[in-house]
């Protein structure tokens, strides 16, 4: 500790040069080789800035700012871990005494001051400063730890998510790129709804979710050319339930969404949908925005069971879907932005 305390910078302020070197030469003949002077009280902040000092020693009675004046533009700087200040001042007695202390000083020394005794108190509140500093770092690197791990954890729970969405593509032959066109429209839409860069790129992110429960369906149903019957359409359905139980249970944000978009995105604004008739919102956002996005990109595509429709068809339902299975507001977002909507659909042709 004494190395390193030797090692601390200070810094003295006194508007007598005869004072300053009176300081220098103790501090030094003391083993503390970072010992600076400053006569000009102006140029404290720029000093106290440059030099990061580890003790300051401060006189009061100064020309231009005061040593009251110094410490509250020091302590107007806001700093994480203020240095400890000791005031070596002629002025004796109480008032000046508290109004230093009240001020941020740790401690009040009178001139004369006895060598040894300032020796001292320099020492003590050192080893409390740079022990406060040493704490300081350490949980600097804890959090640095922390923030490391929870930015593995993210990326592996996306990872998960990914490789989830990916087995739910291998399902379902006929996907292609549908996901990646669905998700980006997501994301678009939800960049239009004013939500932050964070929840979009969620959205993102989780959005690819939204048909994992059909890995739970049996082949029979899933990959039947043309039309399910009645009896197969209800099963087709259980893929909203099946997709929320499978993402279920996970408190990170990209995993509620997930899971939400999943469970959600058939369900309908008029409460026709499934699988819990939600309306309106009750449904999640996310799995509002997932709906517009699912279908439209479903219509505009190529099926076995059907040809692509016109983008102009597409829009045509989706406005007479306004109210019924689409969010009013989601539709107008949606049908200003068509223009965009297309680029992304484009650029992530099968």
């Amino acid at each position: 500790m004494k190395e390193i305390r030797n090692s601390s910078v200070i810094l003295a302020i006194d508007d007598n040069p005869t004072n300053l070197k009176l300081l220098d030469r103790l501090l030094k003949a003391k083993g503390y080789r970072h010992v600076h002077l400053l006569s000009d009280s102006r140029e404290v902040v720029t000093t106290f800035l440059d030099l990061q000092p580890d003790l300051i020693l401060l006189d009061i009675n100064m020309p231009h700012f005061d040593g009251f004046e110094v410490m509250d533009a020091l302590f107007a700087l806001k700093r994480k871990l203020m240095p400890p200040i000791i005031v070596i001042s002629a002025q004796q007695g109480l008032e000046s005494t508290l109004t230093a202390l009240q001020k941020g000083a740790r401690d009040y020394v009178t001139k004369p001051f006895e060598k040894n005794e300032l020796l001292m108190r320099v020492q003590n509140l050192l080893d409390a400063h740079l022990a406060h500093k040493m704490l300081d770092n350490q949980t600097q690197v804890l959090e640095q730890m922390v923030e490391a791990r929870t930015r593995e954890l993210h990326s592996t729970r996306l990872s998960v998510v990914q490789r989830l969405g990916m087995a739910a593509e291998y399902k379902d032959e006929e996907t292609g790129n549908h996901i990646l066109r669905m998700s980006h429209m997501c994301k678009f839409l939800a960049q239009k709804l004013g939500w932050s860069d964070y929840e979009c790129e969620l959205m993102l992110h989780a959005s690819p979710m939204h048909d994992i429960g059909k890995i739970g369906i049996p082949d029979s149903v899933l990959l039947k050319p043309g039309t399910l019957d009645a009896e197969q359409w209800e099963v087709m359905k259980t893929h909203a339930q099946i997709g929320g139980e499978l993402l279920g249970g996970d408190t990170s944000d990209l995993m509620i969404m997930a899971r939400n978009i999943a469970l959600c995105h058939h369900e309908k604004w008029d409460g026709s949908g499934y699988p819990n008739g939600l309306k309106q919102e009750a449904i999640p956002i996310e799995g509002r925005i997932a709906a517009i996005a699912d279908v439209f990109d479903a219509l505009t595509s190529v099926r076995p069971y059907k040809k692509a429709w016109s983008t102009a068809a597409a829009i045509d339902y989706i406005k007479e879907q306004s109210g019924h299975h689409f969010e009013p507001k989601l539709v107008d977002i949606f049908v200003q932005h068509i223009d965009e909507i297309n680029h992304i659909k484009n650029q992530f042709q099968d």
